[in-house]
């Protein structure tokens, strides 16, 4: 394998190719021959070119490699857009020896659009890496940022004005606090919210916010998303994508979605656990959520727990949004299917349609397959 790895390397540079894409990846078992580098000196406009790099794991016996690499493209690879720190590239050796260069590599780029950022164990300690970006306040307009503690250096990016898209996941929640301007995609994944901050962000990007993502790993209950539904149906109606989980069905939450006339994209996961409301007042529920759908929906990921589960028949019955593709938990009975052959021959729109439990039997998912395409829930998934 070694063998071939470098060969092909050879063979690339020798004949002029240019790359455009590189992750850099030192396993152990990997070992560029010296000729690769010395090539590589010769003949730099093969990574003259580069829009992406990603920088992952490297072992111990190939930090020299490594950090040789970085150094050229710190000094010829000046045309990067993307830049991606994964996790791996945190290992104390490696990290130590090639920070530097990473600075080095962000500096010196004309125009850097987006950094991620993928800590490992809520890694807090970034050497002047993320101070670094500094340099690139006019052009950066995405910033990911996954498994960080908070840095005082993510402060700089108070002064990037023209970013746009800002992603968080399993953060410190502190972090939210760096956002100082409107954004049009926020994405935020996290054991829990702050509530507060988020309603700020929301309030503040207003008109501007097109794309948002919300998801608690534990239950978010009406009373503690209040704050968030009435900024969203007050502040920012050119919402196009809406991805919210794990969520309480609540009116309130029928209501937001209501209000969102430009919905395209909308993905739910919710609960039902009121264990007082009655089955004709969860119906009700279900038939008005389904009145509501903007008619600019196109794709919708309904999933929900058994009680709710259950109601799928009836929220078809009623849906007049023209679907292409809905996601849903499963096709639990005949009443169901019967429901969304139905809503298939009046919608005239329906593509697809994803199930989490793909446990149909033979003569049904034919019998459904005349009108719509099945799909494993995972298929048919939409990112923000």
């Amino acid at each position: 394998m070694n063998l071939v790895i470098n060969l092909l390397f050879k063979s690339f540079i020798e004949n002029g190719a240019t790359l455009d894409k590189l992750v850099i990846y030192f396993p152990d078992s990997l070992k560029l021959w010296p000729e690769i580098f010395y090539l590589l000196e010769q003949n730099m406009q093969f990574i003259s070119r580069l829009q992406y790099i990603s920088l992952s794991r490297v072992a111990y016996s190939n930090i020299e490699s490594a950090t040789t690499l970085l150094r050229a493209l710190a000094k010829y690879a000046t045309k990067i857009k993307d830049l991606k720190l994964a996790y791996d590239s945190y290992k104390t050796q490696f990290f130590h020896a090639a920070f530097h260069d990473i600075i080095q590599i962000i500096k010196s780029q004309e125009q850097l659009r987006l950094i991620n950022i993928n800590g490992i164990k809520k890694h807090s300690e970034f050497l002047g890496i993320i101070s670094a970006l500094e340099r690139q306040k006019n052009s950066l307009q995405e910033v990911i940022i996954e498994n960080c503690g908070w840095s005082v250096e993510f402060e700089i990016l108070i002064n990037c004005k023209n970013l746009y898209t800002f992603r968080i996941k399993d953060c410190d929640m502190k972090l939210l606090k760096i956002l100082n301007c409107k954004i049009s995609t926020l994405e935020i994944l996290n054991n829990h919210w702050d509530i507060s901050t988020t309603t700020q962000i929301l309030e503040m990007s207003g008109l501007m916010l097109k794309r948002l993502k919300l998801r608690s790993l534990i239950n978010v209950y009406e009373e503690s998303s209040i704050p968030v539904f009435e900024a969203l149906k007050f502040f920012c109606p050119n919402i196009t994508y809406l991805d919210l989980g794990y969520m309480e069905f609540s009116t309130q939450l029928i209501e937001v979605i209501g209000n969102l006339q430009k919905l395209q994209f909308l993905s739910l996961l919710l609960f039902q656990d009121n264990i007082d409301e009655t089955k004709e007042e969860q119906e009700v529920r279900v038939i008005h959520f389904a009145e509501i759908l903007p008619l600019t929906l196109q794709y919708l990921r309904f999933c929900c727990n058994s009680q709710l589960n259950s109601c799928i028949d009836i929220f078809l019955n009623h849906c007049n949004s023209p679907l292409k593709t809905l996601s849903i938990y499963r096709l639990s009975d005949e009443k169901t299917v019967k429901a969304l052959i139905e809503f298939s021959k009046r919608n005239r729109t329906l593509n697809c349609v994803g199930l989490y439990h793909f446990d149909l039997n033979y003569d049904i998912r034919k019998k459904v397959e005349k009108y719509v395409r099945l799909e494993s829930y995972g298929y048919t998934d939409v990112d923000c």
